[in-house]
């Protein structure tokens, strides 16, 4: 295990049976309020940014704004905020996707990327990619190219990489921490 590794595992605490009995909760919230840790968090996914060329970052809500608008001050990009359906003003293209329990639909400004634009993804967590699968959708619909994806931490167990490694079509899916 890296020296970041253990620093970001260090700062994530477990939170049993939230929000419902069985679910052991991932809490970054530590993370966040340490300056330390999550400037280390902000570089090392600049770093991935750099490397896959990107030149917008999208973050995911609600967590995924956290972590990527920082990102995107740190690596002098702009930010592309992907919201719930219905929380954004004016012209907007939009995706359904469904979840375990039912479906949702994500939105983004219409004109917020071009063509010209080289997307990274940044999220807290790969769970079953539901989200992410989406978003990559919705960026490529609105005509921009999908850099990758990163994420703080991969929850290997719910197979998230295997759905999205296909919809990526050879762009990199990074996760700083798996469990």
């Amino acid at each position: 295990m890296t020296g970041i590794e253990e620093l970001l595992l260090s700062r994530i605490r477990d939170v049993a049976d939230y929000p419902e009995p069985g679910v052991m909760f991932k809490d970054i919230t530590p993370l966040l309020a340490d300056p330390a840790a999550f400037t280390a968090l902000t570089d090392a996914l600049a770093a991935i940014a750099a490397d896959a060329g990107a030149t917008k970052i999208v973050g995911l809500e609600a967590r995924g704004f956290i972590l990527g608008a920082p990102v995107a001050v740190r690596a002098g990009l702009g930010f592309i905020p992907v919201r719930k359906a219905g929380k954004l003003p004016g012209a907007t293209l939009s995706q359904a996707y469904d979840l375990e329990y039912g479906s949702a639909e994500i939105e983004v400004h219409a004109e917020d990327l071009t063509a010209a634009d080289r997307v990274l993804v940044v999220d807290d967590v790969l769970a079953t990619g539901g989200t992410a699968e989406a978003s990559i959708q919705l960026i490529r619909r609105a005509g921009a190219e999908v850099a990758g994806l990163a994420v703080l931490m991969e929850l290997g167990f719910l197979g998230g990489r295997g759905r999205l490694e296909p919809v990526l079509a050879g762009a990199p899916l990074e996760a700083l921490l798996k469990v």
